[in-house]
């Protein structure tokens, strides 16, 4: 009879909705900032586009410019002739004298690896190329 008389106690309850209704309202508050974040424009500015510049893309780089090439055997090129690291510096270190706002285009291989053209520009930066752009085909 004491099993009988023994009474279970109930299960509790968990009730989830109360927890949707927070989770929504704090998705909802982040989507909406995100929303707002993303579009920012600054007034009086338009921005160039890609198309508005496809045929300009020689003209664009109004600063005297050194182009330098990084072939697919890792070779560094400048004037269409294979250079030394040693030669490079040189190169560029007489193009900033001579030229303090020029900038020093890359032309680098597409069958080469990001590390290897990063390592270029490392060594670029190294030798004082604060100002390297690199080239892409339009």
């Amino acid at each position: 009879m004491a099993l009988k008389n023994r009474r279970r106690s109930p299960m509790p309850e968990v009730d989830l909705v109360p927890m949707m209704d927070v989770l929504m309202t704090v998705l909802t508050f982040f989507i909406i900032i995100s929303m707002t974040l993303r579009g920012q424009q600054v007034a009086g500015i338009n921005l160039p586009s890609p198309e508005d510049s496809a045929g300009e893309m020689g003209s664009s780089l109004t600063a005297p410019t050194l182009v330098v090439g990084l072939n697919d055997q890792q070779q560094i090129v400048i004037e269409n002739q294979p250079v030394l690291v040693a030669e490079l510096a040189e190169a560029m270190q007489q193009h900033y004298s001579q030229h303090p706002d020029g900038v020093v285009l890359l032309k680098a291989d597409k069958t080469l690896t990001y590390d290897q053209v990063a390592n270029l520009l490392q060594t670029m930066r190294d030798i004082g190329g604060d100002r390297v752009s690199l080239a892409i085909t339009p």
